[in-house]
């Protein structure tokens, strides 16, 4: 463990191995509790949530059926999938909010390290289609949907396709901070 972060920090990873257990009720509602109290702009909280439990096989393959083909070979062992979406305006002004993916990105780190605090893991995925998801649930125009986030216990790697198990390891590779912090000079950053 590092010696500088929280414990829960450092061990958060994106697994794609899940174990075939039910999540409790009221840790769902812990993890949207949590994504609710981060900080936003103007307080809009423009983060929405379309989820499923596999408990609820209708919205359960409505929400899969909107993944790349890659994220459903693995997927599938997850108890619950999310849809996230943002309010592309302020509903103060309905001016465009620049900030709203941001907020959202804040509410999913709230979300990550509650997670961990229950032993839950989050994978969160680009590998969606957008239009399909926008079909399915009817989404209006001024919401875009952003990421899908798959949720559950941790499970067997040995579960996964030969070529994905090769991807399943919580050993991450991080870029030092002399990479990400600097002092205006954008040379060093090359």
């Amino acid at each position: 463990m590092s010696q500088h972060i929280h414990e829960l920090i450092d061990k958060r990873w994106s697994p794609r191995s899940f174990a075939n257990k039910a999540i409790e009720m009221d840790k769902l509602e812990k993890l949207f509790t949590a994504a609710s109290y981060a900080a936003s702009c103007y307080n809009e909280q423009p983060w929405r949530f379309v989820y499923a439990t596999n408990e609820y096989p209708e919205g359960y393959k409505q929400l899969f059926s909107c993944l790349g083909e890659f994220n459903q070979m693995w997927v599938k062992t997850a108890p619950v999938i999310i849809l996230t979406l943002v309010a592309k305006n302020f509903a103060r002004n309905q001016n465009p909010n620049a900030h709203a993916q941001h907020d959202l990105g804040l509410a999913i780190g709230n979300m990550s390290v509650q997670a961990m605090s229950m032993d839950l893991y989050l994978h969160q995925m680009a590998g969606f289609s957008v239009e399909k998801a926008i079909e399915v649930f009817n989404i209006p125009d001024d919401f875009e949907p952003v990421t899908m986030i798959a949720v559950g216990y941790l499970g067997d790697p040995s579960q996964l396709p030969d070529s994905i198990r090769e991807m399943e390891s919580p050993k991450r590779d991080r870029k030092n901070l002399d990479q990400l912090l600097f002092d205006g000079d954008w040379e060093k950053l090359k």
